[in-house]
């Protein structure tokens, strides 16, 4: 039994197999609607959700399973501990998403769980969401190119670096094999562990990481402009002010983008606020793909499930 919890323990070769196997679940999808039948999916949502939550229930049901979805006001933790929580759920269960606040809690919670655990988001981790955009930018440049793989590849980040999205960005794209730069306040910078063992990746994998406060330098010859929200649900309704006028210069708009390629894709995992962390020309403009990207999720985490519960080599 294997979780899924961070990208940091995975290998190119996995990243480039689910990648495949997503591909063949999108163009055959009737082909895989049988592969989790008698399959159920705990779903667990300490945080909002839209995307994460939709597409991994579309995904289960899509392909012959059910799900059981619980919300904060229904779990028991608190009352009842994560590791007895994990070991109930195991019995009825064959798999758990999970989305919570801390990391901590979901590692608790899949090492004390005899079935896969999946991260459908942390504070620090939304592993499955850089999974999905690694497949939307291997159909946007590699299929279209005809390339066998990232490596010519750069992109580009601006925004809040100490978040979720940024480190499995970084993680997933030193893996994978992609140039990736991030520009954001210098006290807003990416967890140093997580630096530290992305750059011992990129430098195995050939790829430049490059980390700046210089939101121009960052973006400059970039493939891939990628942005997030300012306001993650952790973050306090007060600091909001202050999080703008600290990040604006990170904003992604007309005048910005003429650093990237003129054949730059625009990149935003949604919740997006138009006029924040990119202006409303961008996101809804020619080069943006979010809604591709966002339709991604529900293939790649086809592929994901299938390939946890052993279930994606079936004839």
């Amino acid at each position: 039994m294997t979780s899924f919890l961070t990208l940091g323990n995975m290998k190119k070769e996995e990243i480039f197999y689910l990648i495949e196997l997503a591909q063949a679940i999108k163009k055959q999808p009737l082909k895989y609607k049988d592969r989790l039948a008698n399959k159920i999916v705990l779903m667990i949502f300490e945080k909002p959700s839209l995307r994460t939550r939709a597409s991994f229930d579309v995904a289960v049901k899509q392909l012959g399973g059910d799900t059981t979805i619980i919300e904060k006001q229904d779990m028991p933790l608190g009352k009842e501990s994560i590791e007895d929580t994990a070991k109930v759920s195991s019995r009825y269960y064959d798999a758990i998403v999970a989305r919570l606040f801390k990391h901590d809690d979901l590692v608790k919670l899949a090492e004390n769980s005899t079935i896969p655990v999946i991260n459908g988001l942390t504070n620090e981790h939304h592993p499955v969401q850089i999974l999905s955009d690694l497949l939307t930018i291997y159909e946007k440049f590699i299929v279209k190119d005809n390339a066998s793989d990232f490596k010519d590849l750069k992109l580009c980040f601006l925004g809040d670096g100490f978040n979720n999205i940024t480190h499995s960005l970084i993680q997933g794209c030193a893996i994978a094999g992609m140039n990736i730069s991030v520009g954001c306040p210098s006290k807003f910078m990416p967890d140093l562990e997580i630096i530290t063992g992305a750059k011992k990746l990129a430098q195995a994998s050939g790829i430049k990481l490059f980390i700046t406060s210089d939101p121009v330098a960052a973006i400059k010859d970039t493939d891939i402009v990628y942005a997030d929200s300012w306001m993650s649900y952790h973050v306090p309704k007060s600091e909001e002010e202050e999080r703008i006028k600290t990040f604006m210069p990170y904003q992604i708009n007309a005048k910005i983008v003429k650093h990237a390629k003129t054949n730059f894709i625009f990149m935003n995992c949604l919740p997006a606020m138009r006029g924040y962390e990119q202006t409303a020309e961008i996101i809804d403009g020619e080069h943006s793909i979010v809604f591709d990207q966002a339709e991604n999720r529900l293939h790649m985490q086809k592929a994901l499930l299938l390939w946890l519960l052993n279930a994606d080599k079936i004839k």
